[in-house]
């Protein structure tokens, strides 16, 4: 049976999503196990999709794992400004906070399945292995709703002419089109860092994800 135009679409997007994941994981030890995956998952993109996720994998191949490890938590663990946590984009520190990492929780039990293992749930490799690899209907809509925190993660990397700025652009070219007004906003959060709030920040007080568990070759986990 042949696909769809749509159905070949969702296919190609489920696999970018999935190289993407796997290129955000931390660098651990399985790093290298997961760049193979990267590369027999591009394989099955046509070649301006596969590019950008093979740059990015190339360069972290020739990188050692302490130094990836260093230069991963330098780029997103260390610095607000390129921090995976979307809603930390949208809401930074700020009691709405909560409100929005529940609707990520929510759309995975939805999906059958529990919050992830040893992260929170609007860290963008979640999401985007969500998306993947259990609903790619939801984990879409999860993405496009996110879209100009995506979008300013990419921007904050491609400042610091980061290895890892291809990737946000194969992400970005599976969402809906950016408007001017989503990449001003972008841009004026990357200038400006997202909202705060002085008071009530006792549910929510995360700011920059601590060093987290290694992840395992096939990138985080969900439940």
């Amino acid at each position: 049976m042949k696909f769809t135009r749509t159905a070949r679409r969702t296919a190609e997007h489920r696999v970018v999503w999935q190289a993407a994941s796997l290129l955000l994981a931390y660098p651990d030890a399985g790093l290298n196990a997961r760049l193979d995956l990267v590369d027999e998952l591009c394989a099955h993109l046509p070649p301006e999709q596969a590019a950008p996720l093979l740059d990015t994998a190339a360069a972290l191949r020739g990188l050692s794992e302490r130094v990836a490890a260093q230069q991963y938590v330098d780029t997103f663990d260390l610095r607000r400004r390129a921090t995976l946590l979307l809603t930390y984009w949208s809401d930074g520190d700020t009691r709405n906070r909560g409100l929005a990492m529940l609707a990520f929780t929510e759309a995975y039990r939805a999906a059958g399945v529990g919050p992830p293992v040893g992260e929170v749930p609007d860290h963008l490799p979640v999401v985007l292995e969500f998306a993947a690899t259990v609903d790619p209907v939801s984990g879409a809509a999860l993405l496009a709703a996110h879209r100009r925190a995506i979008h300013a993660i990419g921007l904050a990397l491609l400042d610091e002419q980061s290895r890892y700025a291809p990737v946000l652009s194969a992400i970005g070219a599976t969402l809906p089109p950016a408007t001017e007004q989503d990449l001003g906003w972008a841009r004026r959060l990357v200038e400006a860092g997202p909202p705060t709030e002085s008071v009530g920040l006792a549910l929510f007080t995360l700011t920059v994800p601590p060093r987290r568990e290694p992840a395992v070759a096939k990138g985080p986990r969900l439940t």
